[in-house]
């Protein structure tokens, strides 16, 4: 059975920080393609960043370059999105999603950015 399971969402204040983690099972984690979305209320889900199986140059969304950084840790199972300078509109709910012959995703985590 696969799991993804996200943690470290919350509510900050604009500038802030937050470190979110999605812990993986159930996959050859490895050998996965890693990335992290997110949905705003009334709006699609949208991909934020993508990290790659070999973890070569990760992939970010125009509006998150230079604030937000994906990283893996095979040896834990585990992705994270480190996210700096937050804005309100970083507002959503942050999936993660895993590659693994086809796809899977976690249950999310809610980040809130107040002004």
């Amino acid at each position: 059975q696969v799991q993804l399971v996200e943690s470290g969402g919350g509510l900050v204040h604009t500038g802030g920080s937050l470190r979110l983690s999605c812990v993986a099972s159930g996959i050859t984690f490895s050998r996965s393609t890693m990335s992290w979305y997110r949905q705003a209320p009334g709006k699609e889900r949208e991909l934020v960043t993508l990290i790659t199986s070999t973890g070569g140059t990760p992939n970010y969304a125009d509006s998150v370059k230079g604030r937000f950084t994906i990283s893996r840790d095979n040896g834990k199972n585990t992705v994270y999105l480190q996210m700096n300078s937050l804005k309100p509109e970083d507002t959503a709910v942050y999936y993660c999603k895993a590659i693994w012959g086809r796809a899977y995703w976690g249950q999310g985590t809610q980040v809130t950015v107040s002004s």
